[in-house]
């Protein structure tokens, strides 16, 4: 089994103590050397300025290669490449586009009226600049507002034809939901290796278990079953590791080259399941103070 290729996602802080923890995960998760980090941004686009101020700090002071969320919620498409522009300026080239969730209260996503309708418009207008590497989101389980499995499939090779360069998957429990959905997307068309498999180590099972149900990812019942008995027993975080490590780890053996880990700001089970995989900490980034 050869040792992966990583990257990691943060979230953009929203008070002076969120920042230090930001600034924390960086420095704890640096030396890692991942090949990109990426700040999303909130539901509803409420995030924006943040996103960018994120962004930017990072990219000028941290040494990693950062990507930017950008996604078609709240905005003109003037508004939307303009943001995108400031971005290029400021010398980020990576960008994760995304539909992007309706704000909160919103039952459905409803375009702006000077608006992209859905990702695919933004990433092909993304992709006419020539200025980006641009990656999408992919539903290993069917997306919420998907009608079936088959329909995430086809939604992709529409992104992938739009000029898409890579896609990040939605987080699952069992590596053989992924291996399903590589599967169904190489007989689309589409080439199995720019599908990079979502992680999302477990840092609060009751907070994890609420994410998958409102994004539509299956929980198995096994894996409600070990946490309800770790927490009696005090070892949620070793069950987590373990769980997140044996799922790396089959997904590799599966012939996944790139995983990439949803951080939640929260770096250390992060890093731990990266050193179980044989992926050992390089020099600290000089700029990482």
């Amino acid at each position: 089994m050869s040792t992966p290729e990583i990257s990691f996602e943060f979230f953009p802080p929203k008070s002076l103590e969120a920042s230090f923890r930001l600034w924390d995960t960086v420095q704890v998760l640096a030396p890692m050397a991942p090949r990109f980090v990426s700040v999303t941004y909130g539901a509803g686009g409420t995030t924006r300025e943040l996103t960018r101020d994120a962004v930017a700090t990072l990219h000028k002071s941290s040494g990693l290669n950062v990507a930017a969320h950008l996604t078609c919620v709240n905005a003109s498409r003037a508004e939307t490449l303009e943001i995108a522009d400031q971005f290029a300026e400021a010398g980020v080239k990576e960008l994760v586009a995304l539909r992007g969730d309706p704000p909160k209260g919103d039952g459905s996503f409803t375009p702006h009226a000077d608006g992209f309708a859905n990702s695919v418009e933004l990433i092909e207008a993304l992709s006419a600049t020539g200025k980006f590497n641009i990656r999408v989101g992919a539903y290993p389980d069917p997306h919420p507002e998907a009608p079936n499995a088959q329909a995430d499939v086809d939604w992709l090779k529409r992104k992938i034809d739009a000029g898409a360069n890579e896609a990040l998957t939605q987080f699952f429990f069992e590596a053989e939901t992924f291996f399903r959905f590589r599967d169904a997307c190489q007989k689309a068309g589409i080439d199995g290796d720019l599908i990079t498999p979502g992680i999302l180590p477990i840092e609060n099972w009751k907070g994890a278990r609420s994410f998958a149900k409102r994004c539509g990812t299956h929980i198995p019942t096994w894996v409600d079953d070990a946490f309800e008995k770790a927490a009696r027993d005090g070892r949620e975080d070793l069950l987590a590791t373990a769980i997140c490590s044996e799922l790396c780890t089959d997904l590799l053996e599966g012939g996944v080259k790139r995983l990439h880990f949803y951080t939640l700001n929260r770096p250390e089970l992060t890093r731990d399941v990266c050193h179980a995989l044989g992926v050992q900490p390089k020099t600290i980034l000089e700029n990482v103070a």
